[in-house]
């Protein structure tokens, strides 16, 4: 399983960012044991359908006021999404100069089991389901309910801390599916449906219109924010759930609410559907998201900033940094230089770069268009892939289809920075251990924390992909891994059940 959303907790929000008063917090969906508000199960891409747009204007002079057609077409689709996590107790340690790479969360004890609801939306008829990343982030077990009464064990295909999206996958076959539609078309004012569990008092369906477009909360853990914002009713447990247009089709994935006591105001955001999808279609065939990287540091351009520049309008990216080497550095890119527009689509701000460079696919080619000294110059760059820093947890969920045996422990691929923690050559590849569960088979065989795990059943293993199908490829005896720990390699015996 992937793992990489933070634990359930309050944020507040940048009154830079976000114009309210003081006390507004960012309550998210996914309501855990307890009732606490917490990054939605409320908290940037597999079945597609033609886009579509219609601004229908909804009212007695204009026909019906009935939605119970989209509902019909709608609801089927949309599960709930019921998981098994840890809280408290010990755990293994990891040394502290290379928990530095992985985070706070890292520092969380372990213990007792909670349980955690969301929603989800069944993307294809083979079971496959997105949701929020921050719903399943660390489960042990994760339960699908479907709309018809039928519940299956779910396993985690893959998830993605950066855009707060994961999949999943049960099994089961010839089931409703909720095709894509534009995000991009959508226009303030038009009406949406918002379904999912809130508050696990089973689904529901609430409506709203889309309030705004291209929002960045900069309050969730996610470093690729294009929310649609919407006052359509969404509460905790809706997280994971879909935002649909007036043709019945899916343009959103509901994330965050911003609120002040963590129930709704009016103020719900979704992940649209145009970073959904391809998001969705990666993590569905690789488990894992492929970004691409420019290596610059950008921030807002500010009246002041566009007059120091000699820049008329205050749209685009200033560059404040290049990192040395990097694909923007061999293009000739300078600090100063106010990016205006990529492949000939305009750069509204910083988040829009970041956004629009994360959904390039990496080795791809781009012109990026520059202001420099009040001229406009145009730049050739190629894009390389970003490191990948996600982590991913072998805790599958358990019972029959349960895609197999829970391990108790997470691992990341293994970056160059964190081989040279860990006192590693750069060059070293495999994949590190975050985490170790105390009272988890691979506790029980002496893994430890900061273990790079290099060969499985030998077979080289860089990505979590690679370690699944090598983990699956003798079912009826133990896996055999090859471990390096402080520069010595050895072979450890992972039993697939606890003796």
């Amino acid at each position: 399983m992937i793992a990489s959303a933070p634990r359930p907790r309050r944020f507040w929000p940048s009154s830079a960012r976000v114009a309210l008063a003081g006390l507004v917090a960012l309550a998210v969906g996914a309501g855990f044991a307890g009732g606490r508000a917490t990054l939605a199960a409320a908290s940037q891409r597999p079945v597609v359908a033609p886009p579509a747009h219609t601004a229908t204007a909804v009212g007695p002079e204009y026909g019906p006021v009935s939605y119970s057609t989209i509902v019909d077409l709608a609801a089927p689709a949309v599960v709930t999404v019921r998981v098994e996590k840890q809280a408290s107790a010990s755990r293994t340690a990891i040394p502290t100069p290379f928990r530095d790479f992985f985070g706070p969360q890292l520092e969380e004890p372990r213990g007792r089991r909670e349980g955690g609801l969301g929603s989800g939306v069944i993307i294809r008829p083979d079971g496959h389901i997105l949701t929020n990343n921050h719903v399943v982030n660390g489960a042990g077990k994760i339960r699908v309910d479907l709309s018809d009464g039928r519940t299956y064990p779910a396993t985690l295909v893959g998830a993605d801390e950066a855009s707060d999206l994961a999949v999943l996958k049960i099994a089961a076959s010839n089931l409703p599916t909720l095709s894509f539609g534009d995000s991009d078309r959508m226009k303030v004012g038009d009406v949406v449906l918002a379904f999912g569990n809130p508050l696990g008092v089973g689904q529901t369906v609430t409506m709203g219109i889309v309030s705004a477009k291209g929002r960045a909360t900069g309050v969730g853990d996610g470093s690729y924010e294009d929310f649609l914002q919407t006052d359509a009713p969404i509460n905790q447990g809706n997280s994971g759930g879909a935002l649909v247009n007036l043709q019945g089709e899916l343009v959103g994935i509901n994330a965050q609410i911003l609120s002040p006591s963590g129930g709704n105001i009016g103020l719900g955001f979704a992940i649209p559907s145009s970073m959904a999808r391809a998001v969705a279609d990666q993590l569905a065939k690789d488990g894992v998201v492929h970004r691409s990287k420019l290596g610059v540091t950008v921030q807002p351009m500010t009246p002041d900033l566009a007059q120091s520049l000699g820049v008329t309008e205050t749209r685009g990216a200033l560059v404040s940094d290049i990192e040395s080497g990097s694909p923007a550095d061999r293009a000739g890119m300078k600090q100063g230089d106010v990016i205006v527009s990529l492949n000939g689509q305009r750069v509204s701000d910083a988040n829009a770069l970041r956004n629009q460079i994360a959904s390039t696919r990496p080795e791809t080619t781009v012109s990026i268009e520059v202001m420099r000294g009040g001229k406009l110059e145009t730049k050739s760059v190629r894009l390389i892939e970003r490191e990948r820093t996600e982590r991913a947890s072998l805790n599958p969920a358990q019972g029959e289809n349960a895609g197999g045996p829970s391990f108790g422990m997470t691992v990341s691929p293994l970056t160059p920075d964190v081989a040279e923690q860990l006192e590693l050559p750069r060059t070293e590849k495999g994949l590190v251990v975050t985490d170790v569960d105390p009272d988890g088979i691979a506790a029980s065989v002496g893994i430890q924390a900061g273990d790079v795990i290099k060969r499985a059943n030998d077979r080289e293993v860089t990505t979590v992909p690679a370690l699944h199908a090598a983990i699956d490829a003798h079912e009826n005896r133990p896996v055999l891994m090859l471990v390096n720990r402080h520069g010595a390699n050895l072979f450890v015996a992972m039993p697939r059940q606890q003796s």
